[in-house]
């Protein structure tokens, strides 16, 4: 679908979702104000504020309005309905604890019950739009396949799940290649595509067969583009690229094919991630640090002997080692190097298990940050014997290298942190640090720095 399109559709849906939550509000507040003679104080404005704030953040949490949940109406409803439960639970939560006792209940459950009804049926207008857009003559796109493959297959479940506006009408293809049952007729043969575009009416021709493969192809290449008909080509990279999708750019008129797109290859984003960086590590060893170090510092000299800090070598950003800072919540050992800290671990202090399961023996690392080994959001750093081990048993565990690591990540806020006690665990780890490397936003760094928090105030049972 087009992306701009994409865009707007999202902004409208925001907006009409927070347009329901405004509109509920001032229409029962101006009846409970008139007809029961309920005021309308600086308590209902500060209510206000929390719902539409709070809508926000549970629906950008549960990513309600991203462009791959609008295209599929029912993962849309889905994510809806559990962004409206959070958010009653907090509205809820909010009356609670601040005691909000001047705000009626009777509004509230108005308010409640009123933006649920709304925003069902906002829902049930977009289905009509998805409907019209699916249906219109004029803004369909109907779609011929050429080939039937398993890219062939592929590519039709991504058009019925990934556009609103496309329309598969069927497969060309010789009938003694195909020896199975389709979702879609067999058309024609490829020497008469064209025929049956015309009697379709197709506006998008998709060919997964190459035309190195079909010499054929060429001629109805001109043929399509006279007849109006796009054309377009769908190589099967499956056989050398292990990647779902590949990322094509152009060095002036030679195309140069990436396994990945990175955000912070370019320089810009570089400088808005080290700006982030620095600032936040600023105002943590400043704010906190200063007061920090001397405290958990003589906790951890009352109880052990040994240095305050563990230094140890970690893989950073192109596999460089650094030292990497913590608070020492083990006793002096031999074996720090070389094994991972379990779960009881004889060799932590009391202190250390305190400080490991509230995540304060990391703080040390802002100082990394600002030196700029590591930043505050990226795969967290392995000790360096587990890089060398994990580097070949694990398919594309290099792969987090390509950027700094940092004091949390978001393999750590979905769960994957602490010891590693299979290859599936690391493997999940891995997943979610190349989705880090190749999904990368500052607002993403934001989130995950929010979600750390929560984690942490939480409690997480993979902290010891």
């Amino acid at each position: 679908m087009n992306n701009r399109f994409l865009k707007h559709l999202q902004i409208t849906l925001v907006v009409l979702d927070l347009a329901v939550i405004n509109l509920i509000f001032f229409l029962s507040r101006s009846f409970f104000r008139q007809r029961l003679g309920v005021s309308a104080p600086m308590e209902y404005a500060y209510f206000l504020y929390f719902m539409n704030l709070c809508w926000i953040l549970t629906t950008w949490i549960g990513q309600v309005y991203t462009s791959k949940t609008i295209v599929n109406f029912e993962t849309f409803s889905r994510r809806s309905k559990t962004a409206f439960l959070y958010f009653t639970g907090l509205v809820i939560i909010y009356l609670y604890f601040f005691h909000q006792t001047v705000i009626s209940r009777t509004f509230i459950a108005t308010q409640l019950v009123g933006i649920g009804c709304l925003l069902f049926a906002n829902r049930f207008i977009f289905l009509l739009i998805c409907q019209y857009f699916r249906n219109s003559a004029y803004l369909a796109r109907k779609i011929v396949v050429i080939g039937y493959n398993p890219v062939a297959k592929k590519l039709v479940h991504y058009l019925e799940n990934q556009s609103m506006n496309s329309r598969v009408i069927g497969f060309c293809e010789d009938q003694e290649n195909v020896r199975e049952v389709t979702n879609y007729p067999i058309l024609a043969n490829i020497s008469g595509v064209l025929e049956e575009c015309k009697r379709y009416g197709v506006t998008e021709i998709y060919s997964t067969i190459a035309p190195e493969q079909n010499d054929s192809l060429y001629e109805l290449i001109r043929g399509a583009e006279r007849s109006c008909i796009r054309f377009r080509l769908v190589p099967d990279l499956g056989s050398f690229m292990l990647k779902k999708q590949v990322y094509i750019d152009y060095l002036e008129d030679m195309p140069i094919i990436s396994l990945r797109r990175e955000p912070l290859e370019d320089l810009g984003n570089q400088i808005r991630r080290r700006i982030f960086d620095v600032i936040i590590s600023l105002l943590v060893c400043i704010f906190v640090l200063t007061w920090m170090v001397p405290l958990i510092g003589l906790a951890i000299l009352l109880e052990s002997r040994g240095p305050v800090f563990f230094v140890q070598d970690r893989s950073g950003k192109n596999n460089q080692s650094f030292p990497c800072l913590k608070f020492r919540s083990m006793v002096n050992n031999s074996h720090s190097d070389m094994n991972q800290a379990t779960r009881n671990d004889g060799r932590i202090t009391r202190v250390g298990r305190f400080l490991r399961r509230t995540s304060l023996d990391e703080f040390p690392q802002f100082f990394n940050v600002l030196k700029g080994d590591m930043s505050i959001v990226g795969p967290r750093p392995h000790m360096l014997k587990h890089t060398s081990d994990y580097a070949e048993r694990v398919d594309q565990f290099m792969i987090r290298q390509f950027v700094k690591p940092g004091i949390t990540g978001w393999a750590q806020v979905n769960g994957y942190r602490g010891e590693t006690r299979d290859i599936g665990q690391m493997e999940k780890r891995i997943e979610h640090d190349i989705w880090y490397l190749e999904n990368w936003s500052l607002w993403l760094d934001v989130r995950i720095v929010f979600m750390t928090i929560y984690n942490l105030l939480r409690g997480e049972p993979n902290a010891f």
